[in-house]
């Protein structure tokens, strides 16, 4: 793993925009836009590197598996902050018949430097953004830049073959509709649905457009409707479970709610199950179910315990976004406990290359490795003012 400085192609932002990526600047503190899609460097891997890190990814995502069974066999959905019985029960049995109900990607958050073993940082499972980036643009500047180089990337390819394969679980007559939040004002959540619209309709699938603000619900037919009053029986949302089960419209959704075998009257994507996946109490669940494991990081739920005065420790929020409500604990600072519920996770600075802060955003489709992302940021929690690197496999 290599960072390799380049000059940018001509009229880069223009060429990315066309690809699909909309926001290829961002908005910084004092006014300025800056790239977020930066190609004035790339990283470089070895072919076995690729295949050590996918093999990581897979054993991660299979664990992670292993740790819902455990949130829900052992009845632990107050260390997620589920505390709602309805909600509980509603995560309980789209896990148990989760078999029948579509789960599309994810992406796994990891430190690595190129030495030693990739750790985990988090598991983005619900609602996973930076995916056309990874997906497509990258994959056009290697073949401009390095034709006959190779990519850890089969992400368009995967998606694809995913919404084959479970289409047959989709409520048959009705489109799959594809929401997203018209509050995101850069695009990225609007392009995102885009794209994953886009490769379902490559996989034949019959699919609609729609904002979550335009959803509707018709009190006469205890349906949720769209703008034509036509039923939504299957719809993907780029819009977290935590406030699908919490906003006005939850005791519908919990009331309407298709979790496998048709008797609801909507099936949402991803699944409610991915609401155990998508919180950061799962970092101290799995150090608890596999200690010591070379590929994870300790941390625990109830404070920082011996990391206060070894490591340090980063608390994180059980849900947030972006690096959002994260701090960073030097060791020796002593244990500070939140008000809020918080993952107390080891401090495991990211790795600098060139000054610059690096975390590897590994993607998974279904079960399977799927490709990668690489961010920087300037400090140590990658926040919204990241960067965007591309990364070629020689």
């Amino acid at each position: 793993m290599r960072r390799h400085t380049i000059t940018p192609r001509p009229g880069w932002q223009q060429t990315v925009e066309a690809q699909g990526l909309v926001y290829p600047l961002t908005r910084h503190p004092d006014d300025s836009l800056r790239p977020y899609w930066d190609e004035s460097a790339y990283y470089s891997f070895t072919l076995p590197e690729v295949e050590a890190l996918e093999e990581t990814v897979e054993t991660l995502h299979r664990m992670c598996l292993t740790a819902a069974d455990h949130i829900v066999t052992a009845n632990r959905f107050a260390d997620l902050g589920i505390t709602d019985p309805r909600v509980a029960e509603a995560v309980a049995e789209s896990w148990r018949r989760r078999a029948e109900l579509p789960s599309v990607y994810g992406r796994f958050d990891l430190r690595h430097d190129g030495d030693g073993p990739a750790k985990l940082l988090e598991y983005n499972a619900d609602t996973p953004t930076s995916l056309v980036e990874a997906a497509s643009p990258q994959w056009f500047w290697m073949e401009e830049r390095f034709p006959g180089a190779d990519q850890w990337n089969s992400l368009h390819e995967r998606l694809v073959a995913a919404w084959k394969k479970q289409a047959a679980l989709l409520p048959p007559g009705s489109p799959l509709y594809f929401a997203h939040s018209s509050a995101d004002e850069l695009g990225e959540d609007l392009m995102t649905v885009a794209y994953l619209k886009e490769t379902a309709e490559q996989a034949g699938l019959d699919t609609d457009w729609i904002s979550m603000e335009e959803i509707g619900w018709d009190p006469l037919s205890g349906r949720f409707v769209d703008n034509q009053l036509r039923f939504i029986r299957s719809c993907f949302k780029l819009y977290p479970w935590e406030w699908l089960t919490t906003d006005r419209f939850a005791t519908h959704v919990l009331d309407t709610l298709d979790n496998g075998g048709g008797t609801g009257s909507t099936l949402w994507i991803e699944p409610a199950w991915k609401m155990l996946l998508s919180n950061k109490a799962l970092l101290a669940i799995l150090w608890e179910l596999y200690p010591d494991h070379p590929n994870l990081l300790p941390a625990h739920l109830d404070g920082p315990r011996h990391l206060a005065n070894t490591t340090g420790y980063v608390a994180k929020p059980l849900l947030g976004r972006e690096g959002a409500g994260v701090t960073v604990h030097e060791p020796g600072t002593g244990a500070v406990l939140r008000d809020e519920p918080c993952c107390y996770q080891e401090l495991a600075p990211l790795p600098a290359f060139d000054g610059n802060h690096v975390v590897l955003g590994a993607w998974i489709v279904e079960d399977e490795s799927a490709g990668l992302g690489i961010r920087e940021s300037s400090g140590l929690i990658t926040d919204e003012y990241a960067r965007f690197l591309p990364h070629v496999i020689f």
